[in-house]
């Protein structure tokens, strides 16, 4: 689908909402092709004008305003920005026969904009301007309003000028999913590694916990992800969990977290490691309840596997867990996906989050062309799992949305009352500071006083990260510049 912008810089949003409609390819272009399908947009004064051209069939709108219908909240630049939307979102939405359910609303993080407008025009014009404005579904309205005003008082509680999480990196997992595009390496292929990688890591965890200490820092949460964290021995394991204990002062933590997330990961062993250093919070992900599924998806491990890990857990003093699953996976039905939430609700973990498969391009399922289920059944089982969820006691209090996720669908962190998990909370509302250490990893240096994000980025691969740690270790120096600077 070719897309042509005259007389306007709307390029980035004009492009990611053609994509909710033609996620396979989107291609700008200066002017109109001689054949096929294109967009074209364009503001000559204040005439908003786009005509869409799919499979041989042409229509148009056009739009005129003046001055006077831009509201006293807007600006002319996001007035017309929004106008051209809608008028391309009309087009498509004809044109296809699919009305995405979040309208043209195209950002991450949805309930931090409604967060924003219910404060600056109360909570039912915040509703009824997601609604009418943008397009959004009511079901999905409500849904941000819920999560918005869920995650406002965690963000109060973490926005002190010294208050920071600690992010730790474990790059490594049992097999790779065919899904997933993270920087992560099967055991396979990397148990060599795994030492070396953990020497320098425990190195790193000293560093940035000295650096933590001198700038009189107050930790608030520490998580552990990948990667599979417990896809290291139980020996290796021991010594992250000791060098975090041993570096970090703890006295103010509010939550611990490991994610323990492939079941044929975990071992007796390692729950009493998690849980003898403090860790309270695990997560347990079977992303699916069907063996079939999980086969195709590659994750070698059965559904039996998955309960025993759970029972072995609960056996083990964990009373804060968390369960993945996913909507919308390879050869996975309405049906099947019911009965997969049937048996998480049976379980009752105190945290359910359910993702929205993203199609990312660097993953096997993309890479290999694999045939994958449509947005439309992914959106009936969001459905579902809101309407199950709700009615079993939990609340969904955290929320974002990834790019490519089918039908521009979302994923949503689901609890039960005082359950919430506190960091997915400051992380994706980027509400303090991220300290983060491991191959991948992107410390957020957040300004209290205002909503500037300073990132310091690591090496992605193990590879990289042993033989670039000194440079690592440099660029944590400019910690200490930015708390200088504030």
């Amino acid at each position: 689908m070719q897309l042509i912008n005259l007389y306007h810089s709307y390029n980035y949003e004009t492009e990611n909402l053609l994509r909710l409609f033609f996620p396979d390819g989107v291609e700008r272009s200066l002017s109109v092709p001689e054949q096929g399908d294109y967009m074209l947009t364009s503001l000559e004064g204040n005439t908003v004008f786009a005509v869409l051209c799919l499979k041989g069939e042409e229509k148009s709108v056009v739009w005129e305003y003046s001055d006077a219908d831009i509201p006293s909240y807007d600006t002319r630049d996001s007035f017309f920005e929004r106008k051209i939307a809608l008028a391309m979102f009309a087009l498509l939405s004809e044109m296809t026969g699919y009305t995405p359910p979040w309208g043209i609303l195209t950002g991450v993080r949805p309930a931090k904009l409604m967060g924003k407008l219910c404060l600056s025009m109360g909570d039912e014009k915040a509703k009824e301007y997601f609604i009418k404005e943008l397009l959004v579904s009511e079901e999905k309205t409500n849904l941000a309003y819920e999560v918005s005003k869920k995650e406002a008082p965690i963000i109060e509680d973490a926005s002190g000028e010294k208050s920071f999480s600690l992010y730790v990196s474990i790059p490594f997992c049992p097999t790779r999913c065919s899904y997933c595009s993270f920087i992560s390496h099967s055991n396979d292929k990397a148990k060599k590694l795994m030492p070396e990688y953990t020497e320098y890591l425990v190195k790193e965890i000293a560093e940035t916990g000295r650096i933590a200490k001198e700038l009189g820092l107050k930790l608030e949460s520490v998580y552990f992800g990948g990667g599979t964290p417990t896809a290291l021995t139980e020996e290796l394991l021991k010594k992250v969990t000791d060098a975090v204990s041993e570096e970090f002062d703890l006295s103010s933590l509010r939550e611990y977290t490991i994610e323990a997330g492939r079941p044929d990961s975990v071992t007796r062993e390692k729950f009493r490691i998690m849980k003898n250093c403090g860790c309270e919070r695990i997560s347990i992900n079977p992303q699916t309840f069907n063996d079939g599924v999980l086969k195709v998806i590659g994750r070698n491990h059965t559904s039996e596997e998955t309960l025993s890990a759970m029972k072995a857990a609960r056996d083990e003093g964990f009373g804060f867990i968390n369960m993945d699953l996913i909507a919308g996976l390879p050869t996975d039905s309405l049906e099947s996906f019911s009965s997969t939430l049937e048996t998480t609700l049976s379980l009752e973990p105190e945290n359910i989050t359910v993702h929205t498969l993203a199609l990312k391009r660097s993953s096997n399922i993309v890479t290999e062309g694999r045939e994958t289920n449509s947005g439309i059944l992914a959106s009936k089982m969001l459905s579902l799992a809101q309407k199950r969820l709700t009615e079993s006691g939990y609340k969904p209090y955290y929320m974002y949305r990834q790019s490519k996720c089918l039908g521009n669908l979302e994923n949503v962190g689901w609890a039960k009352d005082k359950y919430e998990c506190l960091y997915n909370v400051y992380m994706m509302e980027e509400c303090h500071t991220v300290l983060a250490v491991g191959a991948g990893a992107v410390t957020k240096l957040k300004n209290p006083g205002g909503n500037e994000i300073e990132r310091i980025f690591n090496y992605k691969y193990p590879y990289e990260y042993i033989s670039g740690f000194d440079e690592i270790i440099k660029r944590k120096k400019q910690i200490y510049l930015f708390y200088e600077g504030i």
